[in-house]
């Protein structure tokens, strides 16, 4: 990093070395709703990836790609909504905006990667943003999936309109998240930190049906 871009941006590790750890989202989504572990007769399954690193990344395509390949080894989506993810499914590039990108990494990594990041940008024009703190990811699985999601959200969710690869920002139960599906069996709802309680509620209430098994 050059001296000027290094006095004028200041990281902070969301992670430093203390005795509090970190909790869950739905920490108190579990105690307050229930979770129901899957069975035999269930047919769709949520689990929650909780602390993982999420970073938005904004700057020009060229530049940004260029940088995202050689710190993590993945290419920018190179169409609009599109989600690029890694061979082992642990990290991820989505298309947020035409200058925008979603980067979900795993948590503890975040810190160390946004420096890198800004190593080989260097004086490029560019941000990036640690919103870890601020958002988690929901998966959802079983071969319901995609009926409770039509239940939850007005975007056409058949597999013509959405395959694999593909992640949209878009109203879900009366309130915004990303909806992403990542591999042809799984779909993750990337959504706030604080509306966590809500949307869980509203899954296990729309996922009943379908006997919805809790991971966590």
């Amino acid at each position: 990093m050059s001296n000027s871009v290094a006095q004028n941006v200041r990281t902070f590790d969301t992670r430093t070395e203390v005795s509090v750890s970190g909790e869950s989202s739905l920490a108190y989504s579990y105690q307050r709703s229930g979770a129901v572990a899957p069975t035999g007769q269930g047919r769709l399954v949520l689990r929650e990836r909780p602390l993982l690193g999420h970073l938005i990344l904004r700057g020009g395509a060229i530049v940004l790609d260029e940088a995202v390949r050689e710190v993590l080894g993945i290419s920018l989506p190179g169409e609009p909504q599109g989600l690029a993810v890694n061979a082992a499914e642990e990290r991820s590039v989505q298309w947020l905006s035409p200058d925008e990108w979603l980067l979900i990494v795993p948590g503890g990594e975040e810190f160390a990667l946004e420096k890198q990041l800004r190593e080989a940008l260097g004086d490029g024009h560019y941000a990036i943003v640690n919103v870890s703190g601020g958002q988690t990811l929901l998966e959802l699985s079983g071969d319901k999936a995609r009926e409770l999601l039509m239940k939850s959200t007005p975007y056409d969710v058949h597999p013509e309109a959405f395959p694999a690869g593909k992640g949209v920002i878009t109203v879900f139960a009366k309130a915004n998240l990303i909806l992403r599906r990542s591999t042809e069996t799984r779909w993750e709802l990337v959504l706030r930190r604080s509306f966590a309680d809500y949307f869980y509620r509203w899954l296990l209430d729309a996922g009943a049906e379908y006997a919805i098994g809790i991971v966590d």
